[in-house]
């Protein structure tokens, strides 16, 4: 193979590289945004708490909501109320889990990747209350500890707008 051929031969492969990087991007993109649209708009009880998406990035997602009267605890202190608190976490290391197992199953079709989310389940939490919840907006965070074939676990927190940690969790989810 004289050098041309090489050079031409070798061009197609990263153009075929190129193209199979943008189809894998584009589908990660509609993942993310099916993932967004279940988050937000398919459950309801993400919807009762105002819990809106930042990042969906499976090394760290954010989730936000903004302190209303209907989530206070302590009507004395206007705190969040602890059960909330808890349940922004509880879906927060859902999240993590979700997004971690995606991680995993890059090579599967996206509809299967999709319906394993009719999988996920909460095993057990530990959540460790920090500080009164006071704020007028809050962020949870999570990142995951390990994602297994059947069992993930991760570890959240929740911040307030003056970036105080108010309460961190710790979760094991059945992904399988």
């Amino acid at each position: 193979m004289s050098p041309a051929e090489a050079g031409r031969y070798l061009g197609g492969k990263k153009m075929t590289r190129q193209r199979d990087l943008a189809r894998e991007a584009a589908l990660e993109e509609k993942l993310t945004a099916a993932i967004r649209e279940i988050f937000v708009e398919k459950i309801p009880f993400n919807h009762v708490l105002g819990l809106g998406v930042v990042s969906l990035h499976h090394a760290k997602p954010v989730i936000r909501f903004e302190m209303r009267e209907q989530l206070v605890g302590n009507f004395l202190r206007g705190n969040l109320h602890g059960g909330v608190i808890a349940s922004v976490l509880d879906v927060t290391g859902g999240l993590v889990a979700f997004l971690n197992l995606q991680q995993k199953l890059k090579d599967e079709p996206m509809e299967a990747r999709i319906e394993r989310f009719g999988r996920l389940g909460t095993i057990d939490m530990r959540v460790d209350f920090l500080r009164p919840g006071l704020g007028s907006w809050f962020e949870a965070t999570g990142y995951p500890l390990r994602t297994g074939k059947k069992v993930a676990v991760t570890r959240m927190e929740l911040h307030n707008d003056a970036g105080d940690m108010v309460a961190v969790g710790t979760g094991a989810y059945m992904v399988a």
